[in-house]
Formats: structure tokens, sequence, C-alpha cells
């Protein structure tokens, strides 16, 4: 129990490491524990839409905690981005045995990791999509809300994606704005009177 509890709080610390890109595309801010949150999600859609377009069998479990976990060693390096990572290196296998040794949940958590960082499986290379996917949504509001560097990084990303299915929802998401789930209809009445006037006529 003392050591799962260590494993949580672990995890917990996720949500204090910045994603360290953002300083130099030179807005936004993301916590490492709030990409994978999407990230996991993503990689969900993204196996629903290739299960339908083929007949290739995915790990569904499996492909969600690698998601979930594939940034925890950053819990103890920190979140190095692409140019950092032309000069610093991480002992990412100490960080990884570390964590496999920690716990009863250890190596089953090390193996997912391993597993994405050796890129060879369908669920890994679907969650190394849905890693980049999930930069895009967030450079494609950054560029709605104006720094012309997020579309630049946006082209330069989509040359890293794997599969047909997560190239087709870049460009989707490339299409669609970043509010429309909730300002679609900009012709609702609700945008001018708050709901008003559907509450008077439901009186009535």
């Amino acid at each position: 129990m003392h050591e799962i509890v260590n494993l949580l709080n672990e995890i917990g610390m996720l949500s204090h490491i910045p994603r360290s890109g953002f300083a130099f595309l030179g807005s936004g801010k993301q916590s490492v524990a709030e990409h994978s949150y999407r990230v996991a999600l993503i990689a969900h859609a993204l196996a629903r839409l290739s299960s339908k377009a083929s007949d290739k069998t995915i790990d569904h479990s499996k492909l969600i905690m690698m998601c979930l976990l594939h940034d925890l060693p950053e819990a103890r390096t920190g979140d190095l981005n692409y140019l950092q990572k032309k000069y610093v290196h991480t002992d990412l296998p100490k960080a990884i045995n570390d964590i496999e040794k920690g716990s009863p949940l250890g190596p089953e958590i090390a193996e997912w990791i391993n597993e994405y960082e050796d890129d060879l499986t369908e669920e890994a290379k679907i969650a190394h999509d849905a890693d980049q996917l999930e930069l895009f949504l967030v450079l494609k509001k950054e560029h709605e809300l104006g720094n012309p560097r997020a579309l630049e990084w946006f082209k330069t990303g989509c040359k890293r994606l794997k599969t047909p299915i997560a190239k087709e929802l870049a460009e989707m998401i490339f299409q669609t704005s970043s509010d429309e789930w909730w300002f679609g209809d900009k012709e609702d009445v609700h945008w001018i009177d708050g709901g008003k006037l559907k509450k008077e006529n439901k009186k009535e």
C-alpha cells in the first residue's frame, strides 16, 4: 500500500510539471497531466476510427493506459521540448527502471512506457499520433488567438503523423474553430438574451 501511495503522488506531480515548449511558442501553457488526459481520449477516438477503417485488432485498455502514463518519467526528469533535446539527454532508462522497481504496479507501467518509446506496435503508433494531435488542438487555439508561430508549428508537426486516420483528423482540427463545439450556432437567440426568451415562451 505504501508503495502504491508513493506512485499515486508521483503521478500527481505531473499536474505541476509544465510543458516546456510553450515558452518557445510565446503563448499558452499546459501541464503534463492536462496533456496526457486529452491524449488518452484522442487515442480512444483514433482507435475507434481505425477499427472501422481496417481489420486491425487494437488493445484499447493498453492504449489508454499507455497514453495516460507515457509521460510519467517526466515527474522525475521534467519535460524537455524538441530544441532542448538537441543538447540535453535525460537518463530515461533509469527513470523507467526506478518506476518499475517502485511499486507492485511498476512492471506493468514500465512495459507500457517502453512499448510507447519503441513505437513498433499499432497501439504505440496510435499513442504517438494522439500525442501530436493533442498539441495540434492547442496550437489551433493559439493561432486563433493571434500567435502566428502556432500555424508553423502545426504544419511541421503534421510530418510526424504515422496513421492515415490521424492525418485526416489533423486536417479537420485545422478546419474547425476551437469554439465551434459551444458557439457553432451564432444565430441562437441565447447569445443575445441569455435564454430569457425561451424561458418566457415556456411559461406561456
